[in-house]
């Protein structure tokens, strides 16, 4: 099962559970949405009414701590941490690995030193192993761990919630790739009328050559067959070639010894 079916699942199940809890049940579900080991997308959880009336309710630090994980960083909730709840340590681990996406999404090449600044870690060997055991093997990304370069090479990260300005950003995007790909295939269109035009081209060179052998080769055979008869005739006339069974019949004349 790969992780987008498993996001579905998981996702299904904390919007029936958040549509069916109010209060302080509501702010444990929420609780445990973010502490979910394979839970990465909380934006259709922030979209369930009963989450959206914790606005202004003494529970509402707990609407604020969904939206942290939907659009922030390790970085952003400590420095917003006076304002919201304390975290379990697996909510800490979800936010770290959400904040290395974060970073993915702009960057294909992370350096080491910015990634042990963000995730508050203190040397390569911690790094690393929480890029293979809690980021790799987890399948959120994929990617190579060049030690000598120091930087993480990202192949693959999985995508997070749409943040507040970014949807405009994505629309920009997918515009100019929109227009780059008009531009490709009218560039692609008009090497294929090209390649059609030069094909009949050659088509029409090569029946012109075709006819032009024919030609020639009635004009040749025209000639053999004349000369051919010409030939003939010469064979053909009185006392031009003497035929040779009329030779053989002739009697041949004695020679008389000389005396």
């Amino acid at each position: 099962m790969d992780i987008e079916q498993k996001q579905a699942e998981h996702i299904d199940h904390f919007v029936k559970q958040g549509s069916s809890q109010k209060g302080s049940s509501l702010a444990k579900v929420i609780v445990d949405a973010t502490s979910h080991p394979s839970l990465f997308a909380f934006s259709e959880i922030l979209a369930v009414p009963n989450v959206l009336e914790l606005e202004g309710t003494e529970h509402s630090v707990y609407l604020d701590l969904l939206r942290m994980f939907a659009e922030g960083t390790w970085s952003d909730y400590k420095s917003n941490a006076g304002h919201l709840p304390p975290l379990v340590p697996n909510q800490v681990l979800k936010l770290k690995q959400l904040s290395v996406l974060t970073l993915a999404e702009t960057n294909k090449v992370l350096p080491y030193d910015v990634l042990m600044q963000e995730l508050d870690v203190t040397n390569v060997r911690e790094l690393e192993d929480f890029l293979i055991n809690e980021c790799m093997y987890v399948g959120i990304v994929r990617g190579k761990l060049d030690q000598l370069r120091r930087c993480f090479e990202v192949q693959f990260a999985a995508g997070r919630d749409l943040r507040p300005g970014q949807l405009g950003s994505m629309i920009k995007t997918l515009s100019n790739w929109l227009t780059t790909s008009d531009n490709l295939l009218i560039s692609i269109q008009e090497k294929i009328k090209w390649a059609d035009t030069k094909s009949e081209l050659d088509k029409k060179h090569r029946k012109e050559i075709e006819e032009k052998v024919d030609e020639l080769k009635k004009s040749l055979s025209s000639k053999a067959d004349v000369d051919f008869r010409g030939h003939e005739e010469i064979y053909s006339e009185p006392g031009g070639v003497m035929d040779y069974d009329e030779d053989r019949s002739r009697p041949k004349r004695r020679r008389h010894p000389f005396a």
